[in-house]
This record gives C-alpha cells, structure tokens and sequence, in this order.
C-alpha cells in the first residue's frame, strides 16, 4: 500500500514516463540488432577472405607449377642418364653404369612422326640383353598418375621385388611426364617423378618406399594431384631425408622433362611399357606370360 505522503503522477505524467520506458527499450534493441548486424557481415566479410586466400594460394601453386622448366639440369646420383634407378636383391640401389651428370634436352632429338608399332634403338637408351648368368634386365617405365602403373605394380610388384631379392631379376624404374595434362595445370607427374629422383638423389633406399606409397594414395587423372607439401611429407614419412629444398627450386624437373623426352623419340608412347631383356611386353601376351617366357629363356 501506498503512503498518503508519496507524490502521484498525473495521468500525462505517467503517459510521458511509459513513452520515454519504450523509447530506451526500443533504443537498446536496435543497438544490439545492430551488433550482431556487424557480427554477421564481419563473418561473411572474415569469410570471403579466407576464400579469398585459399583460391590465391591454390592460383600461386598453380602458376608456380607451370613455371617454365630449365632445359639443362642435373642427373640425381644414384640414377641413369635415361631416368631409371635400378633396384635388385631387397631394394638395395645398382650403381649406375652411366656417366654424365648433367641432361639437355635440347640434344634428345625428334620424336618419330608415326607411332611405332614398339620401341626401337633400345640399346641408346641402356636396354639390351643382360650377359650370362646375369639377373634379367627389367625396366618400367610408369607414370605417377597412370591408373594402369598403379595396378600394375599393386599386381606385380611384389613379384618382381620377390625375384630381384632371389637375384635373378633387377628391377629399373623410369617415371615418365606423359600425363602432365591430366592434372588440372599442376604437372603432377613431372611434380611426383622430380620427388621421387630427390629421395633417389639423397636417400636411394628409400626410393622403393616412396614409390609405393605414392601408388597407394594416387591420385585420379584429371585431378589436381597431390601438392608439393604432400610429397615433401611422404618423403619423410618413409624416413628420406629432407626433400623441401630440392622439391622447391625444382633441381630435378629438367631430368624429368629429359626422362620423358628420350622415351618418346624412342618409341615409348604409354605406359606401363615394360622391358626384359632388351624385348618389350606388348598385348594380347599377358604379362605373366612374358615373365615366365623370360625366365625359362635364362634358365
């Protein structure tokens, strides 16, 4: 109950005094609608950015992957002239036979103006015949985003590792460029075939663990492929040495490009082209097949 003492407010009073309630109410709520205004357009702002930043950085990468490649450049030690590594009993590294340390591509010479019906003048580019009592010649060259490449090693690679440990087989892989197009302007098979020649380059007995890690998480054509950092990461996955350096300034991207050059004006037009002993694997023969002719013909 009210004291009679209290003053009381006339009906304008009160009306005036309601009004003035409202207006600081209404006030207070466009204040805060108009924070959170700014809080959303600040995230959408925030946002737009961060896209904004993603796809500069993805058209940096890009562009730096379509960087024109020196056309003289330096031979990874421990590989050949001709872009192979030759592997024999339990992965260790062959010594290669080759001498020049550094490729031009611009001395490689003109691809055939018809497709070859199969590879020629193989002995130019160090396939021939293994002497007697030799392990059998085996060279692949493969691609790193060929599906084919990857079932064919998921399928056979352990064999051929399983033969070159019983010493009667060495293994030489050569990766080839052939399927830079497929990859959505980043080079990914030039990209992963340099890779792999820097961990040939600094650790060689880790070459076999690269390979086949790239193969288990290859990447479908006409993608992108795996980026630089990813490489640089499996390289140390598998326990190579620091590959960042090498990787980066792109050393080995003009062996690469030699690689695949030398194959195509000898005939090799896809892949997997395989060799032994100086003959080529070609259908209708399945490669079991050819295996088992090249063994028996050594016995």
């Amino acid at each position: 109950m009210s004291s009679k003492n209290d003053p009381r407010l006339s009906k304008a009073e009160r009306t005036a005094l309601a009004r003035e309630q409202a207006k600081t109410i209404r006030d207070a709520q466009l204040k805060k609608e108009k924070r959170k205004g700014w809080l959303i357009r600040g995230g959408v702002l925030a946002a737009v950015v961060a896209i904004v930043v993603i796809v500069a950085l993805i058209v940096i990468q890009t562009n730096k992957a379509n960087e024109p490649v020196a056309s003289t450049g330096p031979v990874p030690t421990n590989m050949n002239a001709y872009g192979g590594i030759a592997l024999g009993a339990d992965g260790a590294v062959i010594k290669p036979t080759t001498t020049e340390t550094t490729v031009d591509i611009d001395k490689v010479g003109t691809p055939p103006t018809a497709a070859a019906e199969k590879a020629f003048d193989l002995q130019k580019i160090g396939i021939q015949p293994s002497a007697t009592g030799e392990p059998i010649q085996t060279v692949v060259y493969f691609d790193f985003m060929c599906p084919f490449c990857g079932q064919f090693e998921k399928q056979f690679g352990p064999q051929l590792k399983s033969l070159a440990s019983e010493g009667k087989i060495t293994v030489e892989y050569r990766a080839l460029g052939f399927l830079d197009r497929f990859s959505s302007g980043t080079n990914y098979s030039s990209r992963a075939g340099a890779a792999a020649a820097c961990v040939a380059d600094k650790s060689p007995e880790k070459y076999q663990a690269f390979l086949d890690l790239l193969f288990v998480n290859q990447p479908a054509e006409n993608s992108k492929g795996l980026d630089n950092a990813t490489l640089k990461k499996y390289a140390s996955d598998v326990g190579a040495a620091d590959i960042s350096s090498c990787v980066d300034t792109k050393t080995f991207r003009p062996y690469m490009a030699n690689t695949t050059a030398l194959a195509t004006v000898h005939g090799v037009t896809g892949t997997p082209t395989v060799f032994m002993d100086g003959a080529q694997w070609q259908s209708p023969e399945t490669f079991d097949d050819f295996l088992a002719k090249a063994l028996a013909a050594k016995k």
